[in-house]
């Protein structure tokens, strides 16, 4: 057996379509980013830089959480032969909900986050607000499609998302639009029509079914909010923080973010079988399969280091020369710099995978108790003596490692493998 086809058997079906679609959406990432380095100024891409990741952190953090439950309670719903519409619908409610939480403050409070992020552009602050609906309507469709197992159509409305940012970043670049808006407007625009793109198969799998209770959904939802936005904060705060504490060091900023995005090339392939991960370790719960559980389990961390430390070596090698020729970010990050953020993105994979294990076991509080350890040493971290950029990339590595010790511990010690049903 070839080693691409090992790797293939380890990982839970499924994996192959959603990462044709996630690779095509990482490769847009890299496409937008370098579009919008290359064309805006250095102020503007300060500002864009704190948008897109506020967008990661803040809208994966909320919005994320609701499609991982979905998927969760479909997978089971499936394998008792029970319809699924009442889930879609609860969902639907559930995350427009938590959207409002988000676009009230916005509106209220517009100018204020316009002059704490965006040098005092409130247009950035209605891109923001656009982009985080995008991403409510966006991860309700893709946890039931997941939950279904019709990873063709959430792989295919992965695909078009980033097929669509891809043109639409490009042509704003060949066009020499130099509106920071319009580049963050492509965050609201390509999910929208990639979604309805692939909305029919969404309503087609979801036939009726027995009455969805809120409890479902809204059981662990807290937790798992909490749980992903402090993972979302985690990997993202470094520009957030450097942005904050040297409020006009831009070229640090913009930089820094290009540097995440390649030391996190490894993170977008993970994300590829996270969902099929997910469904697959739902499925085995349900099922009472404990051996398989454990052995989809292993696979799945097994696969992730090695896909972590590859990735590493060569962001390590090419990262300081991609830096300004690919994205035209300015020229002050080195090897070092790239050393601790690979390191980061490997520990943060390992306790993306554990907490998968914890959420389906029966561990949610401990999943947040993890993730609120790894926020202490974050904190501790960043507040240090330390020279700035070393402190918020060596932030990344301490918190990552502490969240994934943490959660092997728990999952020795504390958690059982005993299967909890939905």
């Amino acid at each position: 057996m070839s080693l691409l086809d090992r790797i293939s058997t380890a990982l839970p079906r499924g994996t192959a379509f959603v990462g044709a679609g996630t690779a095509v959406l990482g490769v847009a990432s890299y496409v937008h980013l370098a579009a919008a380095g290359h064309t805006l100024a250095v102020d503007d891409m300060a500002s864009f830089s704190v948008l897109w990741t506020v967008v990661s952190s803040i809208g994966l953090g909320l919005f994320f959480p609701v499609e991982q439950e979905i998927t969760r309670i479909v997978a089971g719903r499936v394998v008792r032969g029970d319809g699924v519409m009442p889930v879609l619908r609860r969902g639907a409610a559930l995350s427009l909900g938590l959207l409002a939480v988000v676009l009230v403050p916005l509106a209220l409070f517009a100018q204020d986050v316009a002059d704490l992020f965006f040098h005092g552009d409130t247009s950035l602050v209605l891109a923001l607000g656009g982009a985080f609906t995008a991403l409510a309507v966006a991860y309700v469709t893709r946890g039931v499609l997941a939950g279904l197992g019709r990873f063709e159509a959430y792989g295919t409305q992965l695909g078009l998302d980033g097929g669509l940012r891809i043109v639409l970043s490009a042509g704003l670049a060949v066009a020499g639009v130099q509106s920071v808006f319009a580049f963050a407007a492509v965050l609201t625009v390509a999910p929208l029509l990639a979604l309805l793109a692939t909305i029919k198969p969404v309503f087609r799998g979801a036939r009726g079914g027995t009455q969805a209770q809120w409890r479902e959904l809204i059981e662990h939802l807290g937790l798992l909010v909490g749980s992903t936005l402090l993972a979302q904060l985690l990997v993202n705060i470094a520009v957030i923080s450097t942005k904050v504490i040297a409020t006009d060091d831009d070229a640090l900023v913009a930089a820094l973010l290009s540097a995440l995005v390649l030391a996190r090339v490894p993170l977008f392939v993970f994300g590829a079988f996270q969902v099929s991960l997910l469904a697959g370790l739902s499925a085995a719960a349900a099922e009472g399969d404990t051996q398989g559980y454990r052995r989809l389990l292993v696979r799945a961390a097994s696969v992730t280091a090695g896909l972590g430390v590859a990735g590493g070596i060569g962001a390590v090698a090419l990262g300081p020369a991609l830096l300004p020729t690919v994205f035209g970010a300015p020229d002050v990050l080195g090897a070092a710099d790239f050393a601790w953020l690979s390191l980061g993105t490997v520990l943060y994979m390992l306790a993306m995978v554990l907490g998968q294990a914890l959420l389906t076991s029966g561990g949610a509080r401990m999943q947040l108790v993890a993730w609120i350890v790894g926020t202490v040493v974050l904190v501790a971290v960043t507040l240090s003596p330390l020279e700035l950029r070393t402190r918020v990339e060596l932030a990344y590595a301490a918190g990552s490692l502490a969240v994934a010790t943490f959660m092997t511990l728990v999952l020795r010690s504390h958690v059982s493998y005993r299967p909890v049903r939905s």
